[in-house]
């Protein structure tokens, strides 16, 4: 498996991740568990933001790891 198919990997499951909490979030009563579920949520986000730019660079790095 190549860094690019791992990274990739790593990206959707970071999506998945945050989607999931975003909906707890949304579908809880409890105003605790509700932010507390969005701020997994955002920083799931912010992790996903990181991993993309790291996805940019190896791609721009090494154009052999670019997905197609």
């Amino acid at each position: 498996m190549t860094v690019g198919t791992q990274m990739q990997q790593a990206i959707a499951g970071i999506q998945s991740a945050s989607a999931t909490m975003k909906t707890f979030a949304l579908e809880t009563q409890d105003k605790q568990a509700k932010q507390q579920f969005q701020q997994i949520a955002d920083q799931l986000d912010s992790s996903l933001q990181t991993l993309k730019q790291r996805q940019q660079y190896i791609e721009n790095q090494e154009p052999q790891y670019k997905q197609q």
